[in-house]
């Protein structure tokens, strides 16, 4: 019996073992992505009052045009009494919408808003493996809502959309468009609902399931992006993609400790160089300075001998002239004896000691290290050159993730008092200048960075539900940001005020755009 169940089990342990692995889908990224699906609803009018007949799930592309199945919207399409109506998933009210194209050959179509909604469009992902990688259905199935006992007014009002989990398993032509299979489980009432990769990316359009019986897994078939993005494109619509690999946070901030600790140990180690060289270098000053001391003293001594000579023989020249009464000569040759005497003493006092050693060896290696900077250029910049530093920044997609953003170069004009590109004003708190910006009409936070040290600008992208982005819009009212160059103070004050928006943001951003900044070429 063992043996059987072993038998039985082994194909499924081998298939774990050898499954590819896949970036673990980021509840924060789904939950972002999962901000711009809807629900659709179609109705239908009986005794002046509108019924649901129908629904299915759809998701924004732009702020007012949302995409979904052309078989969710068919009965609005063939009966013009029907109406549709677009139910956000997080706040706002439910707003009728109007169909703006429609394809029947690959299942999809377009709707927009008849009133401003301002959606979050997801983002498309344009380098998708058929083969492997987790995936998410988002969307309103049917049972769910049964499940739950939801009457027909409920469906009208804002509801979190239903989250499943599971793997790409290839890319099926289905019919007469391209399909992905896939194994998270959708129900009726998903149809239209985006399939999202693991940075919360439509790599798909749920459209229906495989019919399977209680023993064989069940398969569910999405719209590949193969299909949409030239539907999009056909119908003028300018959607966010990202061809970028999925990474998880998690993974890039294992990367981060892991460069850090690196730069920390070649930190350590050219310290310990240069500490190493320094101490050469001091040695081999003082061994040649000690040796020209010594060789001053010897010639002072030389000196002083030579002049006490001289001076000797000054002096029995200055006695013998006196003795012949030539005082004329007598005074000059005493004056001669004089003056050596004098000399020779200045000689022998002014000899260097051997503790002038240390200030000559001190003096060697400053004007060694002034030589060294005046070679390489490295030498100090002024204030005044400081406040005029002008970079480009290029992206660094080996340390980034990236989801949304654009990955263009952004020029940068520094000012030590934290003013960038002239305009804006930087906060500084605990040594770090940032901005956090909070937009009125997207649901995103950004909070841009910059270390003047290593020339490192960040940009980290926090997507936040409804209630949150109100929370963080109150706490931006209570403070105004203040113009460059306003005072050695506003730098301080603006980074106190940000930090009552920072406690609020997740501990982790959406996205990160990290750039090396240089001269401009």
């Amino acid at each position: 019996m063992f043996h059987r169940a072993f038998r039985l089990c082994l194909p499924i342990l081998l298939a774990i073992l050898f499954m590819p692995a896949a970036v673990r889908a980021d509840p924060s990224d789904i939950d972002a992505a999962s901000r711009g699906v809807v629900r659709i609803v179609i109705m239908e009018q009986q005794n002046g009052e509108l019924y649901p007949v129908a629904h299915g799930t759809g998701f924004a592309v732009s702020p007012e045009r949302i995409v979904t199945n052309a078989h969710v919207v068919s009965q609005a399409k063939d009966d013009p009494t029907m109406a549709i109506g677009i139910v956000p998933s997080d706040g706002g009210k439910a707003v009728y919408g109007r169909l703006a194209a429609y394809s029947s050959r690959n299942d999809l179509a377009l709707i927009a808003t008849t009133a401003p909604m301002k959606l979050p469009p997801l983002t498309i992902a344009t380098n998708v493996d058929p083969n492997a990688g987790s995936v998410s259905a988002v969307g309103y199935p049917m049972n769910v809502d049964r499940a739950q006992g939801l009457g027909v007014k409920d469906i009208f009002k804002a509801q979190p959309p239903v989250k499943s989990q599971g793997f790409l398993s290839g890319r099926r032509p289905s019919r007469d468009f391209d399909t992905l299979l896939h194994t998270a489980p959708i129900g009726r009432g998903s149809s239209g609902g985006p399939l999202l990769d693991s940075c919360g990316r439509v790599v798909g359009v749920n459209s229906f399931g495989a019919e399977s019986g209680s023993a064989d897994s069940e398969f569910y078939f999405a719209v590949s992006t193969r299909e949409l993005l030239p539907f999009l494109v056909a119908n003028g619509i300018a959607a966010q993609t990202n061809g970028l690999p999925c990474r998880s946070m998690a993974e890039l901030d294992a990367q981060e400790r892991a460069r850090t600790e690196q730069e920390q140990i070649a930190s350590l180690q050219q310290q310990e160089s240069k500490q190493a060289q320094a101490e050469k270098r001091a040695e081999q000053a003082r061994r040649e300075t000690t040796f020209a001391i010594i060789a001053e003293r010897e010639n002072g001594m030389m000196l002083s001998v030579l002049l006490v000579i001289g001076g000797i023989i000054a002096g029995g020249a200055f006695v013998q002239l006196r003795k012949g009464r030539d005082m004329q000569k007598a005074k000059i040759a005493g004056a001669i004896a004089g003056i050596a005497i004098a000399g020779a003493l200045a000689s022998w006092l002014l000899r260097p000691g051997f503790g002038d050693i240390d200030d000559r060896v001190a003096q060697a290696l400053a004007k060694d290290d002034k030589s060294a900077q005046g070679r390489t250029g490295n030498i100090p910049i002024s204030s005044a050159q400081e406040q005029a530093t002008k970079l480009v920044c290029v992206v660094d997609v080996e340390r980034s993730r990236i989801t949304t953003g654009e990955t263009n170069d952004v020029p940068l004009s520094w000012r030590e008092s934290g003013c960038v590109n002239e305009r804006t004003q930087y906060g500084l708190i605990d040594g770090k200048w940032s901005r956090i910006f909070v937009p009125q009409n997207e649901a995103a936070v950004s909070v841009s960075s910059y270390d003047p040290g290593k020339r490192e600008y960040r940009v980290e992208r926090y997507l936040l539900a409804h209630d949150a982005m109100d929370a963080v819009r109150k706490a931006r009212a209570t403070y105004q940001t203040p113009e460059c160059n306003t005072g050695p103070d506003a730098a301080a004050k603006l980074g106190s005020s940000q930090a009552a928006i920072a406690a609020l943001l997740p501990s982790q951003p959406n996205e990160r755009i990290v750039y090396k900044c240089g001269p401009p070429e």
